[in-house]
């Protein structure tokens, strides 16, 4: 999607004096946003000038985060080491770069990292899944566990993260073939599910494959709630954004569906009719915040960060917890039962200000 586009979009939805999403139990009314939704004495900001940042994970006391543009960043005892843990060499182009990060589960032990990003090798853009080892913010080793996912201007992927039963998944977008989602040889389109070392995990639901879901366009997010249901969010062609409750071998039906319409797919638990470009989405349990078993997402269109309420598995509503920060890339809980997010203004499709863009911790 052109810049153009999104700006216009952008002023749409600005112009709509609400936004109607669709689910399978109904409609949901997301509420207009306010300016006094972000409060400075609820928002602390860790580090600013950073350049498109895209993920951000957490291990050992530090925070780890990507910016697109090749380098890999620390928070150290609070401060933003100047010197990168890493540069790499990836093709910043739109949606591609250095994208998602994740830790090991035992990284206190192991000091393992993952990460997903694009690289070029000819005249094709490609992804690959890297395990670093981190020692004293630096990397200290590295190796290939994952190579030749299908890589594109835009609809890249790029998420990765650790579920709850310690195997790495990883959200692949179709990479501009929309047909390659359907096909169960591609990496593309596909939550992909691995072993910690690269390899296959024996209980996934294609005998040799690393496929775990299909029929994806562009995942932006993953998220596990405390029964372990997996959330993912998808950026749909022009609206149709979705949130899937993600099951083993199921079929998500892009491109032939967006969202619901035939049973030969699974339904999106929630539709997007006006695109609000969901991006990183995380669980919040229980802790320091008001925000007790729900969903918590950023948006990038949209702009703000919302928070969506469980109940049995289903978004009750969506309810305003910041916005006036323009684009929101990422999201997570801390170890300190804190949310931490990633501004998203300088990659491109933002207004940014002059100290663009930022780290910010949400404390009330």
């Amino acid at each position: 999607m052109d810049k153009k586009t999104r700006i216009l979009a952008i002023i749409a939805a600005i112009a709509a004096s609400i936004l109607i999403i669709t689910s399978p139990s109904g409609s949901i009314v997301i509420p207009k946003p306010n300016s006094s939704s972000t409060g400075t004495d609820a928002v602390q900001v860790i580090a600013t000038n950073l350049q498109k940042p895209w993920a951000l994970t957490f291990g050992d006391g530090k925070i780890f985060f990507t910016e697109k543009v090749g380098k890999l960043r620390v928070i150290d005892n609070g401060i933003l080491v100047n010197d990168s843990v890493a540069d790499f060499h990836v093709a910043d182009i739109a949606d591609a770069g250095l994208l998602g990060i994740t830790t090991h589960p035992d990284f206190v032990k192991n000091h393992l990292m993952y990460i997903y990003y694009t690289y070029k090798e000819g005249d094709k853009l490609w992804n690959k899944v890297l395990e670093i080892t981190e020692s004293n913010d630096k990397i200290v080793d590295a190796k290939v566990i994952l190579d030749k996912i299908p890589g594109a201007e835009f609809d890249d992927g790029g998420v990765i993260k650790f579920g709850p039963d310690k195997k790495l998944y990883i959200g692949t977008g179709d990479a501009t073939d929309e047909n390659s989602a359907q096909d169960l040889t591609s990496l593309a389109g596909k939550i992909l599910r691995l072993n910690d070392d690269g390899s296959i995990p024996n209980d996934n639901p294609y005998l040799n494959s690393p496929v775990y879901s299909l029929g994806h366009r562009n995942p932006q997010g993953l998220a596990w709630d405390v029964q372990g249901n997996l959330y993912e969010t998808e950026e749909g062609p022009t609206k149709n954004d979705e949130i899937n409750l993600i099951e083993k071998g199921k079929n998500y039906g892009w491109p032939s569906q967006e969202c619901s319409g035939s049973k030969e797919y699974q339904d999106a638990l929630i539709c997007y009719n006006i695109s609000v470009e969901p991006a990183g989405i995380t669980y919040y349990g229980q802790g320091k915040l008001d925000l007790k078993n729900s969903l918590i997402l950023t948006t990038l269109r949209g702009n703000i960060l919302y928070q969506l309420p469980l109940q049995n598995g289903n978004i009750t509503s969506h309810k305003i917890i910041l916005d006036g920060l323009g684009r929101i890339r990422e999201i997570g809980v801390g170890p300190d039962d804190y949310l931490y997010i990633l501004t998203g203004n300088t990659d491109g499709d933002g207004f940014p200000d002059k100290n663009d863009d930022k780290l910010l911790r949400v404390v009330k």
